[in-house]
């Protein structure tokens, strides 16, 4: 064997072996437990003419978070200081880990954020009032957001389900993950707390998509 057979050997395994390229890659983000509320909802918990003025924006346009904190009740336990996402939406939501819902003592589905199907009942406390949000706490479902041209780059459609593995000090493959392709997203897989902490989930981790 030859050098130039050695070296197109060497070539190869670095090939095989090294690291993903970053523009086939997601950007994988944590979400944490948090709450989506309607117009209506603002006021019965935090006075008449209440709204959300933003702290901080969200990897996702027109997302943020909110100045406004929530504490998350049912008769089996709490939960407090839980963030207000805005803007308003048409049906309040909170989106808890199997952890957090756990802790109140709930069963929850394991749902795509927006869909309340099954979802369980909980009662919300503001600084104004308390209030019984019926059918609005899920697990959120793992998720990639993503624009036409991701979707192009990176082989995917809109409501396809695909792996990711994400590469972390502790890679794990989650399976069953929806596309969502919208030119209004900016491109993130989302998990939950629970998810992040059994991949060892840490800043500028990246996942690949596994068709």
């Amino acid at each position: 064997m030859n050098e130039q057979e050695i070296r197109e050997i060497v070539q190869q395994v670095l090939t095989r072996s090294g690291p993903v390229p970053m523009d086939s890659t997601i950007p994988v983000e944590a979400s944490a437990r948090h709450v989506h509320l309607t117009a209506q909802a603002v006021e019965a918990l935090f006075g008449p003419g209440a709204t959300l003025e933003p702290v901080r924006e969200l990897s996702q346009p027109g997302e943020f978070l909110s100045d406004r904190r929530v504490r998350i009740l049912t008769p089996k336990g709490e939960l407090s200081g839980v963030a207000v996402l805005g803007p308003v939406r048409s049906a309040i939501q909170a989106e808890l880990s199997l952890t957090d819902a756990r802790a109140l003592g709930i069963q929850v589905p394991v749902n795509l954020s927006g869909d309340l199907t099954g979802a369980a009942d909980v009662y919300l406390m503001g600084t104004a009032g308390l209030l019984e949000a019926k059918g609005c706490a899920i697990a959120a479902r793992a998720h990639i957001h993503m624009t036409q041209g991701d979707a192009l780059r990176l082989g995917a459609r809109h409501g396809q389900v695909v792996k990711v593995r994400v590469h972390s000090r502790r890679p794990v493959v989650f399976e069953q993950v929806p596309v969502r392709v919208s030119d209004k997203f900016a491109l993130a897989m989302h998990i939950d707390f629970d998810e992040a902490n059994a991949c060892c989930l840490e800043p500028g981790c990246r996942g690949e998509i596994i068709l």
